[in-house]
């Protein structure tokens, strides 16, 4: 099923009602930069970075190409952030988790259940504690330009569904090398284990782990389903996706080719987040066609786990700050 490409053809469509005007060329110089990022080019990721790449050639008028690397040519995700931050790599898209080893505050993302719908987190991303977020990353040679969206993540397993911590007690589960997500898992029980996504999937092949979590997408593009059964819609924590430069290549941009880069990553976050969306529902069901057995969690189960994580919760709050924590919780609040 060619599901990606038909809802990209028909969201571009639409997202391009009005025409990209190019801005003055007076001090726009030829480039050619490197993207990479961690995804393939099929993914709802994959298909922003492409519609930042086009927007970009379009409103510098052909003078600022950016070659796509995606799939980890480039790297892992921590790999290619150094990269960029060293000035090797010009662009970076990257899961916020391993942005926390650099800016702590990025933790407040993986907060479990701190998010509960599309609302709350664009709130979160696009208001204050989002975009404070991207400023920080000034002092770590990284310009973030925007979030797009990866989506909130579920556990898929080899063993069975999971609807309780007891499920999930003693599970072989691949995190990311995140100390929240560490600590969570093995709060519920399970054995966490910190692993670079390309190890992954052999991993779960080999039965090294049992299982891991991620969004929708990321499961699907993968194959997961080759080597997992089991998915469980915990929607335990939303994973945006961070859209970094280098800030030694933006330092050396004239005030009009800066403008170029953010606006347009602001204009494709847009259509990312539209392509992701609509891709989860038909995501599901393709997943089922391939066999896996997808189990959604009452809100009582939910509430449940939750509470389990209270004291991870408790600890990394405390960690990132009160005011932040009260600042994201007021934004998300005032999306209601």
């Amino acid at each position: 099923m060619i599901l990606h490409a038909r809802l990209a053809t028909a969201l571009a469509a639409a997202l391009i009602a009005a025409p990209v005007v190019a801005h003055a060329a007076d001090d726009i110089q030829e480039r050619t930069l490197k993207f990479g990022y961690s995804t393939f080019e099929a993914h709802p990721l994959g298909q922003g970075a492409n519609k930042f790449v086009a927007l970009v050639d379009a409103k510098s008028g052909g003078k600022i190409k950016m070659k796509v690397y995606p799939a980890t040519q480039l790297g892992s995700e921590t790999q290619t952030i150094s990269a960029t931050q060293g000035g090797v790599q010009d662009i970076v898209g990257t899961s916020t988790a391993p942005i926390v080893g650099l800016v702590k505050e990025y933790a407040i993302f993986d907060l479990p259940f701190l998010l509960a719908n599309d609302k709350q987190a664009d709130a979160l991303v696009d208001g204050p504690v989002g975009q404070a977020l991207l400023a920080k990353l000034q002092d770590k040679n990284l310009v973030g330009l925007c979030f797009f969206e990866n989506g909130f993540r579920n556990v898929t397993n080899s063993k069975h569904p999971i609807s309780s911590a007891d499920d999930v007690s003693g599970l072989k589960i691949r995190v990311m090398q995140n100390p929240v997500y560490i600590d969570a898992f093995k709060t519920l029980g399970a054995n966490a284990v910190p692993m670079p996504w390309p190890e992954v999937y052999t991993a779960l092949e080999s039965g090294a782990i049992d299982a891991q979590e991620n969004p929708f997408g990321i499961i699907y593009v993968n194959k997961l389903n080759e080597v997992q059964k089991y998915v469980s819609v915990t929607k335990h924590a939303y994973s945006p996706w961070a859209v970094m430069m280098s800030k030694k290549l933006w330092d050396k941009l004239s005030p009009t080719e800066q403008k170029i880069f953010t606006e347009s990553c602001n204009e494709a976050k847009v259509y990312q987040r539209q392509v992701s969306r609509a891709e989860d529902a038909k995501i599901v069901a393709e997943l089922k066609e391939r066999g896996m057995q997808i189990n959604e969690l009452t809100p009582a189960q939910l509430a449940d786990l939750k509470a389990k994580l209270q004291p991870v919760i408790a600890k990394y709050s405390e960690s990132l700050g009160v005011d932040l924590v009260k600042q994201a919780q007021d934004s998300i609040a005032a999306s209601q």
